[in-house]
């Protein structure tokens, strides 16, 4: 068992990768993209394009950049990989979505941008189809939405991976090789760790199963990248009120290190660790000498902006995935204000509303200065008390505002040639960049 200290942990599932298997490293492609995007986030509601750089990132090859800029219903190719580009025999000439060959693999990626769109948030997929050449493909993607400005979603990054299925009459053979070698095995005489992808995963009774390992259902939404499953009942009892902080770090180290090595990706054991945290701030509260010493040690110190930090670096230790490490210690600045009691924060997660991911959004939400969320709005009724420069008899719809297309036409006139989409997020955005025409100029 490793120590959560040692560093020397893989983060990007958020807990102990399982032995590899089939479909393992495509999956972790997908989460890989996630924890990117996340990384990404800061305080901001979504990422932005500016710090994307998928040149530079190891699952590049297998991207695509859409581009909403110029609208939703048509979408640009920012950037194509040059493995997925070639999978799905894109010619250079390929500039917009309209142009990719329907049955094409990039086309089951960018099938679902609208969702991006609706949702407002991350999803991820998997399915397969036949392709052009009738191998049947498999496949698993992920979309994550950009912004320029924090508030319209104008960039998509979508990630995929891949392989081609075997033959029917192949798979056939594979399965009946597999059923006899199965009923030929000598049964195991002792219990073995069961990995929740790994082959045994079908033999798992229903406890065991509701730890399983997430599919990309966990990327869709605001959910957890855990499992749904109830707290693990075999964590170590307190110390007691009287004892000393550190062992209520001890407590808390052995809570994390089981969450992260316990052959699981239970949700109900990421939260009785990051409960155990708040114990230990709680006791730290109460032992300020103690706690300072515990930081001189470890070369920690504590800043005002982010109070908790060094609580969650003391527990997980300060080589753990820094995006995990900022929403526990969000997670733990919550509790703080909701005083949250001792031993109750595990199950206050639970019957929280999207679980630890959906605290840290709202959170992050509520920081998140008011003028910048009221700026859009404001925009807006600047326009609502705009004379109007010139009136046009057309007819409009019943959207509030119209969205006109005009040419420069000879002689410093203007010439009005189309008329976009309804679509309030462009006439948000564009409201932002409005210059009002003075009527009669």
């Amino acid at each position: 068992m490793r120590g959560l200290l040692s560093g020397s942990h893989d983060q990007e599932d958020g807990a102990i990768d399982a032995p590899a298997s089939v479909g393992v490293d495509e999956r972790r492609m997908q989460v890989r993209a996630y924890n990117y995007w996340a990384s990404l986030l800061a305080d901001r509601a979504y990422p932005s394009v500016e710090d994307l750089d998928l040149e530079s990132a190891d699952f590049g090859p297998n991207s695509v950049l859409l581009d909403f800029t110029a609208g939703v219903e048509n979408p640009g190719l920012a950037y194509i990989g040059e493995t997925l580009r070639t999978e799905s025999q894109i010619d250079e000439d390929v500039h917009y979505i309209s142009q990719i060959p329907g049955r094409s693999l990039l086309s089951r990626l960018t099938d679902h941008y609208l969702q991006i769109i609706a949702n407002r948030a991350p999803i991820g997929f998997e399915a397969e189809f036949e392709s052009e050449r009738g191998a049947t493909i498999m496949y698993r993607g992920i979309l994550l939405p950009f912004s320029s400005d924090d508030d319209t979603i104008d960039f998509i990054m979508g990630v995929i991976n891949w392989k081609e299925a075997a033959p029917a009459d192949q798979a056939e053979e594979l399965q009946l090789s597999v059923e006899q070698a199965l009923r030929s095995a000598a049964p195991l005489t002792a219990p073995v760790p069961v990995w929740a992808d790994g082959p045994d995963s079908g033999h798992l009774g229903d406890e065991v199963a509701a730890d399983a390992a997430p599919g990309f259902a966990a990327l869709q939404g605001d959910g957890d990248l855990f499992a749904d499953s109830p707290a693990d009942s075999d964590v170590p009892a307190d110390p007691g009120t009287d004892a000393e902080l550190a062992d209520w770090l001890a407590l808390a180290r052995e809570t994390a290190e089981r969450a992260v090595a316990a052959d699981s990706r239970s949700r109900g054991a990421l939260y009785q660790a990051v409960g155990k945290a708040w114990d230990f701030a709680l006791a730290a509260e109460e032992q300020p000498d103690a706690f300072a010493a515990l930081l001189d040690d470890a070369g920690l110190a504590v800043q005002d902006r982010a109070p908790m930090t060094p609580i969650v670096k003391l527990v997980f230790g300060a080589a753990y995935d820094k995006t995990r490490l900022a929403e526990y210690a969000c997670v733990l600045g919550h509790a703080k204000d909701e005083a949250v009691g001792r031993g109750e924060l595990a199950a206050y997660l639970d019957r929280y509303p999207g679980g630890l991911k959906g605290l840290v959004k709202d959170a992050r939400a509520r920081r998140k200065p008011a003028d910048s969320r009221e700026r859009p709005d404001e925009k807006l009724e600047a326009l609502r008390r705009a004379q109007p420069a010139l009136i046009l008899e057309h007819d409009a719809g019943d959207a509030e505002f119209v969205v006109l297309i005009a040419r420069a036409m000879p002689g410093g006139h203007i010439g009005i040639v189309a008329k976009a989409a309804d679509d309030p997020a462009l006439v948000a955005k564009l409201a932002k960049r409005a210059i009002a025409i003075t009527p009669g100029t």
